[in-house]
């Protein structure tokens, strides 16, 4: 099945209105739904001395699901390199990226991708994106990978190496901070077999952006989820019933509470609730890496964070049982 391409549309299609599949219902719009003003999500950096960092981190986890750090060890260059390579693949002839196309449809989640709807009532969001598995090795098929640019596996694997690093950082912090050893939280998301999953939204310039979203209202299902934008804002993260505008900082990574964590956790930490909003000139971009578990894990509150006087509030299952109910709208 032929699909339709929102970048080959937006590039194409000489559009000057834009077409009813992605004009949103009006309480979704964001002409209707505008970001409050002021206000401003946490920003903190891996330099705080270690007692310091936890509990900042554990603030920001409790109170947003949504924190940005700087001052950690990934080096301008190689975000930059990452992007380059990024923005190169989607700049390649439509022909050329349809080689690597994917087909949800029958599981094929890999691969270059339009978000498609289940039903003809549903809108679609004004996005096109890239998904592949980035670790552990045994996971990886390079076969989905890009060939062009050359750079391409050697720059995002490089990537994957840093981001392990500052990820296994971020999970001993946030074990911390729920009152645990700093181990606890990695290990139950399966240790050495935790996947890295990264996903290159690309959102072309839209007609009426004030109209339609790039991404929909919607909490992560990883455990944790690290992103780089480009410098086109968009990111808005709910807080205290408001949307907050999430400001471009350079070199800055995006941290996500997701859904394990939420669960692991007991609801001490929030999964974010977050949507991306489209630019009218401008290309928006970004780099979302998928901290999870695998298939396989069994996640439910931990033990040692449920007692008479804090009840499990969650089922425990395995993650594929999750993703299952995820995907298909079916309560948890």
């Amino acid at each position: 099945m032929e699909v339709e391409r929102v970048q080959a549309l937006a590039q194409y299609g000489n559009l000057h209105e834009l077409p009813e599949k992605f004009i949103r219902p009006a309480h979704e719009r964001p002409e209707n739904t505008r970001a409050i003003e002021g206000v401003t999500v946490p920003v903190i950096s891996l330099l705080l001395p270690h007692d310091n960092l936890v509990d900042e981190i554990s603030k920001a986890c409790s109170e947003w699901g949504f924190f940005l750090i700087t001052d950690h060890s990934i080096s301008a260059a190689l975000i930059q390199g990452v992007q380059g390579v990024g923005k190169e693949f989607f700049e390649l002839p439509q022909g050329e990226k349809e080689r690597y196309a994917n087909d949800p449809s029958t599981g094929k989640f890999e691969g270059y991708g339009t978000k498609m709807t289940k039903n003809a009532e549903a809108k679609v969001e004004w996005i096109d994106y890239y998904f592949h598995v980035i670790s552990p090795a045994s996971k990886v098929n390079y076969e989905i990978w890009p060939n062009t640019p050359p750079s391409y596996r050697e720059v995002t694997e490089k990537y994957n190496v840093e981001l392990l690093e500052v990820t296994d950082k971020l999970l001993q912090l946030i074990s911390e901070g729920l009152g645990l050893e700093g181990k606890v939280l990695r290990s139950s998301l399966g240790g050495e077999e935790i996947e890295m999953e990264m996903k290159i939204n690309m959102y072309p310039p839209c007609p009426q952006p004030e109209l339609a979203l790039g991404v929909e209202p919607h909490t992560d299902m990883s455990a944790l989820t690290i992103l780089v934008p480009n410098e086109v804002p968009g990111l808005q993260v709910w807080k205290d019933g408001n949307w907050v505008a999430v400001n471009y900082l350079p070199n800055a990574l995006f941290v996500h509470v997701g859904d394990q964590i939420e669960v692991l956790s007991n609801g001490k930490y929030k999964s974010v609730l977050h949507r991306s909003l489209v630019n009218k000139e401008s290309t928006r971009m970004s780099w979302a890496v998928f901290c999870a578990p695998p298939h396989e894990a069994i996640i439910g509150p931990l033990p040692q964070l449920v007692d008479d006087g804090n009840p499990a509030k969650y089922s425990t299952k395995t993650f594929a049982e999750f993703r299952h109910r995820k995907f298909n709208g079916i309560p948890q």
